[in-house]
């Protein structure tokens, strides 16, 4: 549509220069001045900058700008002399940084355009009274422009979120690039090479754009196939090393842009090698199949919604780039002692020990500036601070998500672990005093409007929801992962129907038989979050005269293919008045329920719905849904298994982890982190007692095995120690000979490895370290002054080797304020890589940590160490403390 009023009114010319966009708000504001309202002129302003700045990122040419006022009406038009170069715009949420020029218009003026001739392209909007219908714009015309030949490039799985945020992010980098070097600051970058990557990066965005057009709004992981200008092979490779320039600039803060997260970079990465791939004639790769850094999440195939953070059984919370948090489930609040509600808008540092929360900011603002994700995708040990003061011992995982809008959110889960018994809050470090009185009394920063939720969009309806063989193959692969990434039944169910209302049915509901033969609702979904809860909860038992689709299923028949809502027969059973309840209330024109069977056992059944104006389920997707049945049964039943073992588990490790003695003038403190990858028990123990003689012991081991024979062995042979010790009464060495010939009375001879430690005063207020070692590592002395060193002295053989020989034990006199860490290996091991390097590494942090509180000395070295082990970690630390 052309601008009616054509060119007349004040006009002026500027350079293709940053200031220009200054320089025509001056402009526009002496045009207008005192003729229009103060707010009009305001939105005319920022319509015009943003129109000329646009203008001088993408055009780089003599910019003009006319402004006028006809009977109330405000006509802007901006001129450029690149008609080639169409414009881009981009369904941007308006919290996005860039891309907002176009948007902008179409939102605040009263009609608008863009009118292409052979050397100029002009860019037009009115302000003014409403427009009739009939008058109404009719957009900025076709967004792809035209470069002759093309080329098909498919993208395929593409998840759309990821997709927008690495666009925005891409375009943030070069819009910054573009202007700096305007200014003179080339940063090392050939300047024909810069204007190859900005064009050729908006033609990647137009091509994408363009392509997108004919996919359901709702879709999450798209495949497109882009019209990619068959020429731009050398364009691409520029962008590519301008890329590569900018981001090493970014994490030296060269640039304001920061740097891109690890997922954004790959997604780009992938994208280049996509296109430049297939010009080449190679064959399309999925996103799904590229091979990802280990922080690489299945979180980033769609985009973050506040429905995840409510569904997820596990306590979670959500923050955005400041550190504050925007959506806590009530898992989480009742974990750290907070109401869901008066968590949302604090810090996360108020969940974090005054001790830990620099190490935290400095973290996460490394995250920010330099993308580097250390704190991403690894679950960190750490204390988690609870409201009243107390400590609770999590593992904290944090992965990264893409927001509807490109923006991203940090998705953070506390998982609860294992830990000693807590000693009583009087006799916690001054400083951890504080920090739990400031958690108290730290009030909220000022409210501020939260972030806007993805909002699906409405699915078309009779929209084509048949799938191709390699989608149904696709489908099943990832049916298979979601449910192996999840770390309980509840969240595997979640994400199995988050998947498939997203690919296969509009909703979809597993019922869940339990030992006791009695039927759960476990979870319905639906596609859309904010459709009516249906319940979820306890069925009526299927007593013989049900007969409904459901019931025959939970017998192990099925598949079956349903059409409509099952019929309400007369004599129908409490179960079959159910179910028919759930298909009147989510509305059904189509469905399959499917049992789930393993192991010759039927565990339960699963329904996908479709709605009356969609495609029906046909054959084929019945034989689909019997797969997709299959494969969820195994989940489940392995699953269940996994809960069972991991509650077993943990209910006995827990109650053999020993609370520590209170000695005066004597620090104890001790941390226990059981395997990340297996049932979360093991060999490993510590253990501290008082003795009759004054003296205290202290005690690491660790037997052979990582199950629960192990941890059952581990149990007599620190019995057995405990009662040794407090009878005998005699040095370590001793002590040690008799553990090791009592463990020959036990069913099955134990093997392993320990350290027993005596320590008692000897006057002159210093202590005396006594010990002998089965075969375990070395115990570390560190001084006050950050002196380090392994204790070598008192090796023996490891226990259940079978021989009778002499052990030698050791004694050394400890400096007062010195520290003696005993440990297991899961504390230094890392595959492939020698002993030695570990040793080295625990000694370095310990000596760096000399003079931190025992508690904080604990846990640093828990987050330091810890957290990037496959193995049970143990370790009891002792600190002398002379009056």
């Amino acid at each position: 549509m052309s601008d009616p009023e054509g060119e007349d009114g004040a006009r002026r010319t500027f350079a293709p220069l940053p200031m220009s966009a200054a320089h025509a708000r001056a402009f526009v504001r002496d045009q207008l001045a005192g003729s229009v309202a103060p707010d009009t002129l305001c939105t005319v302003e920022l319509l015009v900058s943003e129109l000329v700045t646009n203008a001088v990122l993408h055009t780089r040419t003599e910019i003009g700008v006319s402004v006028r006022l006809v009977d109330g009406t405000v006509h802007a038009r901006v001129v450029d002399h690149e008609p080639r170069r169409g414009l881009v715009p981009r369904r941007r949420h308006p919290y996005t940084d860039t891309g907002r020029g176009l948007y902008l218009v179409e939102r605040l003026a009263s009609r608008y355009g863009a009118d292409a001739g052979e050397t100029t392209k002009a860019v037009w909007f009115e302000l003014g009274p409403p427009v009739a219908p009939s008058a109404a714009s009719a957009g900025w015309g076709p967004a792809v422009p035209c470069f002759g030949a093309r080329r098909s490039v498919t993208l395929a799985d593409l998840p759309w979120a990821l997709c927008m945020a690495e666009q925005q992010h891409r375009h943030a980098l070069l819009r910054e690039l573009v202007l700096a070097s305007a200014t003179g600051e080339p940063l090392d970058i050939r300047p024909d090479d810069l204007e190859a990557a900005h064009d050729v990066s908006n033609v990647i965005s137009a091509c994408v754009a363009a392509a997108q057009e004919d996919q359901p709004a709702d879709a999450d992981v798209r495949t497109l196939t882009l019209s990619v200008p068959a020429h731009l092979t050398p364009a691409l490779l520029a962008l590519r090393r301008v890329l590569d320039r900018a981001e090493e600039a970014t994490r030296f803060e060269a640039l304001l842009t920061r740097p891109a997260l690890p997922q954004l970079s790959a997604l780009r990465r992938w994208m280049l090698d996509e296109i430049i791939g297939q010009f080449g004639g190679g064959a399309p790769t999925a996103w799904t199949v590229v091979p990802r850094e280990p922080t690489a999440s299945s979180l980033e195939l769609r985009p973050w919604n506040r429905e995840q953070i409510r569904a997820s059984r596990f306590p979670t919370i959500a923050i955005d780039d400041r550190n504050q948090i925007i959506a806590a489930n009530e898992a989480a609040a009742d974990l750290v002692g907070w109401d869901d509600g008066d968590l949302v808008g604090r810090r996360l540092p108020v969940l974090i020990p005054e001790h830990l929360r620099e190490r935290h900011l400095a973290a996460f603002t490394s995250l920010l500036l330099t993308g580097r994700p250390r704190i991403l995708g690894r679950p960190v040990p750490v204390p988690a601070l609870h409201r009243d003061g107390r400590l609770i011992p999590i593992r904290l995982l944090i992965q990264a998500q893409e927001m509807s809008d490109g923006r991203t959110v940090f998705v953070a889960q506390l998982l609860p672990r294992t830990a000693a018994p807590e000693p009583p809050s009087g006799d916690w470090p001054g400083e951890l005093k504080e920090s739990r009185a400031a958690a108290l009394t730290e009030p909220p920063p000022p409210a501020e409007s939260p972030p806007r939720p993805y909002e699906p969009g409405t699915r078309e309806p009779g929209r084509d929801r048949s799938m191709s063989e390699l989608a149904r193959l696709s489908l099943l692969a990832e049916s298979r992962r979601a449910g192996s990434e999840a770390e309980d039944l509840p969240q595997a169910l979640r994400e199995f129907g988050l998947l498939l209302t997203r690919r296969l049915a509009d909703w979809c509901a597993v019922d869940l038989i339990d030992e006791h033969d009695e039927v759960e609702r476990a979870i319905v979904v639906h596609h859309d979050p904010g459709a009516s809860p249906a319940y979820e909860g306890a069925l009526p038992p299927p007593s013989s005269p049900t007969r409904g689709p459901l019931a025959r299923v939970l017998r192990g028949a099925g598949p079956l293919l349903l059409t409509g809502t099952p019929p309400m027969g007369q004599g129908e059973s409490p179960l079959d008045a159910r179910y028919a309840e759930l298909s009147e209330q989510l509305g059904v024109g189509s469905a399959v329920v499917a049992s789930l069977q393993a192991h010759r056992e039927v565990l339960g059944a699963l329904t996908v719905g479709r709605l009356g104006a969609q495609q029906p389920f046909m054959q084929d997707d019945v034989d689909l849904v019997g797969e997709l049945a299959r494969g969820l049964a195994l989940q489940v039943a392995n699953l269940r298994r996994f809960t069972r073992v991991r509650t077993i588990a943990q209910s006995l490790q827990h109650s053999l982890l020993p609370a520590l003695p209170e000695i005066e003038n004597l620090g104890l403190a001790a941390r226990y982190v059981p395997s990340a990858i297996t049932a979360q028990v093991g060999g490993d123990w510590y253990d501290g007692f008082a003795l009759p003689d004054g003296g205290t012991a202290v005690v690491i081991g660790d037997v052979t095995g990582s199950d629960i024979d192990a941890t059952a062995t581990m149990s007599r042979l620190s019995s057995m120690l405990r009662g040794i010790s407090v009878v005998c009464q005699e040095p370590p060495e001793e002590v040690l000979r008799h553990l090791d010939m009592a463990n020959r009375t036990l069913p099955q001879e134990a093997t392993g490895t320990c350290v027993y430690a005596v320590v008692k005063e000897s006057g002159a207020g210093l202590c005396e370290l006594s010990f002998s070692s089965a075969g375990h590592l070395p115990p570390l002395l560190t001084t006050q002054d950050g002196e380090a060193r392994y204790l070598e002295d008192g090796g023996g053989l490891m226990l259940g080797t079978g021989f009778d020989l002499p052990r030698p034990g050791s004694r050394t006199l400890l400096p007062a304020h010195s520290t003696v860490l005993l440990y297991t290996d899961g504390l230094i091991e890392r595959r492939g890589e020698p002993l030695d390097r570990g040793l080295e590494r625990l000694r370095e942090h310990a000596a760096a940590l000399a003079h931190a509180p025992l508690e904080v000395f604990c846990d640093e070295l828990l987050i330091r160490l810890g957290s990037d082990s496959t193995d049970d970690t143990a370790f009891i630390a002792l600190r002398p403390t002379p009056p």
